[in-house]
């Protein structure tokens, strides 16, 4: 009698919960940065923001390619990424990450609406040059203030809000501070931005334009800080995938009044 018992050599394991294609949003001029497109289901729960180099197969930079790309549509918001197939938590799990790089394709607009391939970019590595921020959702309880992260690298910096658990959004921002440059290290280190008494829903999110003055805490830090917010852009903001547990794809109000709905 033949055995039906798969040899050590046939047995495949499980894929990880949040293995799968993690598409994300693409940002920055001068620095590339990249953050993952979240919902609040497997295997795209997790917050992820990476600093990252673009590169040829033999290692050469594509930075001059995607600076051409980005000064030859100035008006273009929204850059996406679409990378090959992997657990996301390699990219920041252990210490230092399991995965340093990946191959993917990048579109000039958002790849699930009719976004059109950078054919210069179409099929390059990816690879990771700074973990900027990863949390994996475990629904530990909202901010009641409106939360962000500022980040950033030279003259760019930007803010992405803190995503806890549903309703929530999604949302990154361009901005300018007013005063003296942040000290490198306290930015390197991530500064946890906070609005008090603004509460932490979509319609109170930050928008073009935002002046006011917000509080900054350096992670690992005691100290805060006063932040004289100048100046902001949207460059990018999701709500409806965010608002329950399975997400809801059909464009919100919010986002078709921000010209984030087609």
């Amino acid at each position: 009698m033949s055995s039906t018992t798969p040899t050590s050599s046939e047995v495949v394991g499980e894929p990880p919960p949040d293995f799968g294609v993690h598409n994300m949003f693409a940002f920055g001029l001068d620095t590339v940065f990249l953050s993952h497109l979240p919902m609040f289901m497997e295997p795209h729960d997790a917050q992820l923001i990476l600093e990252v180099a673009l590169q040829e197969d033999a290692g050469g930079s594509l930075l001059d390619v995607w600076s051409s790309e980005r000064a030859s549509h100035p008006d273009e918001r929204v850059y996406t990424m679409r990378p090959q197939r992997f657990a996301l938590s390699t990219l920041y799990t252990p210490d230092p990450p399991a995965r340093s790089s990946f191959r993917a394709r990048f579109f000039r607009g958002h790849l699930e609406l009719d976004g059109d391939v950078i054919p210069e970019l179409g099929n390059i590595v990816v690879r990771v040059t700074d973990v900027v921020y990863a949390k994996r959702f475990d629904r530990s309880g909202k901010q009641d203030d409106l939360t962000y992260l500022l980040f950033g690298r030279g003259g760019e910096l930007f803010l992405a809000h803190i995503i806890s658990e549903p309703p929530d959004f999604d949302q990154i921002l361009s901005v300018q501070l007013a005063g003296s440059p942040l000290d490198e290290d306290e930015l390197n280190a991530g500064i946890e931005v906070v609005l008090p008494g603004r509460p932490n829903i979509a319609a109170k999110r930050l928008r073009d334009g935002a002046a006011m003055t917000a509080r900054g805490h350096v992670t690992g830090a005691h100290q805060h800080l006063s932040l004289e917010i100048a100046d902001a852009r949207e460059l990018y903001f999701e709500e409806g995938e965010l608002m329950t547990s399975r997400g809801a794809f059909e464009p919100t109000e919010l986002e078709i009044e921000a010209g984030f709905g087609n």
